[in-house]
């Protein structure tokens, strides 16, 4: 360790304070997710819309019906993407990951946004409508176009929720599956210092502009360790099969050491609330389809795993098996995150960029200190 340290280190910055923030708390000894002060159980059971936790996560308030309305509007407005945007979703190669066009799709779309290069607050605000817009234009185009189809116009008179349904498929959902995406999309809204938050609020504290924090948080997002989980999830039930080989597949995993894909929490020492909602949509879901085999191996692998390890089911265990259910691919499970997700990272960087500091921690260095350089001729 190096002399001049000054404090201890905290491996994966477990439980390290790195700024202050008004948008999100998480109550991991109670189970509770808050977002600007309303508990997570109370907006989902008062039939909250996306839409309206949007506003209250941007501006700390819930609107009123006819500031809903005007917010409402201006993000159906936005969500056709420029013909720039889509003609790059109709040059990459068809077998692209999801995340990777996504990726490189909201940077694309960063530099034909109307407001480029204006890093007012006003502007910030219609980049940041037009990210909560576009994200999910962008990840459904591309899923249309890989198929061989053409992406479907958006219908500036439907939910977020219906709007990405018809947006992938053409078709208008049913009201089930529009309540039920509702509230995937908000219970995966934000969720504090997560890893693809933290990255794109370092981003932001750069005055770098809003898409390239976005594009860090895309990015972050990719990986299985953070929003690829759920998808690992369903891979883990296909793989499976069926009910009766849950038990013996999980012991020997178990045994195995192999880990679990979507149980236990860096925060959450109780069951996270996420998933409270999640098990529930889940079972329903696989109700309306006729088919309740994968919330059944859901329910098998959770008791298995609490019995053995006592890690509860995290948001991304249940999310695999009803997106599964309402007929979602599976490769689309990460990027339907962003969806959601945008809306909690764009809060967070509107938030850096109106108190801003540099984020730049210090690393507990290991190495040597003393070493002489040795001359070629020398080694």
């Amino acid at each position: 360790m190096a002399e001049d340290s000054q404090t201890s280190f905290a491996a994966g910055l477990e439980d390290v304070v790195a700024n202050t923030s008004e948008i999100c708390y998480v109550d991991g000894k109670e189970g509770r997710l808050i977002y600007q002060g309303y508990d997570i159980h109370d907006l989902i059971n008062g039939k909250a819309t996306f839409e309206e936790v949007i506003y209250l996560l941007w501006n700390g308030e819930l609107p009123t019906a006819s500031a809903l309305k005007t917010f409402t509007d201006q993000i159906a407005g936005q969500r056709a993407l420029k013909p720039e945007v889509l003609n790059f979703l109709k040059t990459v190669k068809k077998d692209a990951n999801a995340m990777e066009v996504l990726r490189t799709a909201v940077s694309y779309a960063g530099i034909y946004d109307d407001d480029n290069g204006d890093e007012s607050i006003d502007a910030n605000v219609r980049k940041a409508t037009r990210l909560v817009a576009q994200v999910p234009t962008i990840v459904t185009s591309y899923e249309r176009i890989r198929q061989g189809l053409e992406p479907v116009e958006p219908d500036r008179g439907l939910s977020m929720a219906a709007s990405f349904f018809y947006l992938l498929t053409g078709s208008k959902p049913d009201a089930f599956t529009e309540e039920a995406f509702n509230i995937a999309l908000i219970l995966h809204a934000d969720h504090e210092l997560n890893a693809s938050t933290f990255s794109a609020r370092v981003t932001a504290a750069t005055l770098s502009d809003i898409y390239s924090a976005i594009t860090s948080a895309v990015g972050t997002l990719k990986g299985p360790l953070h929003g690829g989980a759920n998808e690992q999830v369903m891979k883990m039930l296909l793989e499976v099969g069926t009910v009766d080989k849950v038990q013996s597949y999980i012991d020997q995993a178990l045994a195995e050491k192999r880990k679990i894909m979507g149980f236990g929490h860096r925060v959450y020492r109780t069951e996270d609330p996420r998933a409270t909602h999640l098990r529930r949509l889940s079972k329903q879901a696989g109700e309306r389809a006729d088919n309740t085999a994968w919330y059944e191996m859901s329910q098998v692998i959770e008791r298995t795993v609490m019995e053995k390890k006592g890690l509860n089911p995290n948001v991304d265990f249940y999310s695999a098996s009803m997106y599964y259910s309402l007929g979602l691919p599976v490769h689309l499970f990460t990027p339907i995150f962003a969806c959601s997700r945008v809306s909690g990272w764009t809060a967070h960087v509107l938030e850096q960029y109106r108190n801003n500091r540099l984020i730049r921690p210090r690393a507990e260095y290991t190495g040597a200190t003393d070493r002489t350089y040795v001359p070629m001729d020398r080694r």
